[in-house]
């Protein structure tokens, strides 16, 4: 299994079409965050298959793919990185961890980060110290501080909230978009688990929060509780 049978395989999945389709959904435009983002068009059930294909590939090839201009390609080497993650000893989970997080620079869109973060960083630290995840939301890249409230996904499936909760505190003054969407979307979650630990948090923030994130933080609210916190009058 080589890297060149892989990118060939890979672009066997490729559509004309739905790459330029995809260009304007991840914002490649000048000035957006995708700025010059390059696309084949692959579906990410095809991304799935290839690296499930290749999962066994050498981790110096998983850079080169990771490190690569086009988005299946990066999308690809972080699935087998979870694969790899998945399939690995304590040693070799470190390993991909100290990996991943040396090239948070190539992991530099939403969906990258979504399908990676809380796979690879929340498990990893998992019952270790997570000092890491607050110095990466105090990062100027806008994909570290994603990364940092992902990664936090993974805790709150076994219900501890700490992390998240502390995050969302750190980045309600964050300027960008895809931030309080994902902040949103990480209280949300923690409200699915305990309503009684999300509200404790929107009592004390939510008139402090931009509209987005709050919007999405309440999205599964009862319509009439949803209202008030829209109106400021809980």
């Amino acid at each position: 299994m080589t890297l060149s049978a892989l990118k060939k395989d890979l672009r066997s999945e490729a559509s004309l079409k739905r790459a330029k389709a995809l260009k304007w959904f991840f914002k490649t435009g000048p000035g957006e965050y995708g700025e010059g983002d390059i696309f084949l068009g692959v579906k990410v059930g095809g991304s799935r298959e290839v690296a499930k294909k290749y999962q066994n590939l050498l981790l110096n090839d998983v850079k080169k793919l990771l490190h690569s201009k086009i988005h299946e390609e990066r999308t690809v080497a972080l699935l087998i990185l979870i694969h790899k993650f998945k399939a690995g000893n304590e040693r070799e989970k470190k390993k991909i961890f100290d990996f991943y997080l040396k090239n948070t620079k190539y992991i530099n869109n939403w969906d990258l980060v979504d399908v990676s973060a809380h796979r690879i960083v929340g498990e990893y630290l998992n019952g270790k110290p997570k000092k890491i995840l607050f110095k990466l939301a105090k990062s100027k890249n806008l994909w570290e501080r994603r990364i940092a409230i992902i990664a936090t996904f993974h805790f709150i499936k076994y219900n501890q909230f700490s992390e998240t909760l502390k995050i969302s505190q750190m980045l309600l003054k964050n300027e960008h978009d895809l931030i309080h969407k994902a902040v949103g979307w990480a209280l949300r979650e923690v409200g699915k688990r305990d309503l009684k630990e999300e509200e404790k948090f929107l009592k004390k923030y939510y008139k402090k929060m931009p509209r987005t994130m709050l919007r999405y933080a309440i999205e599964r609210f009862p319509e009439k509780r949803r209202k008030k916190y829209l109106k400021g009058k809980i």
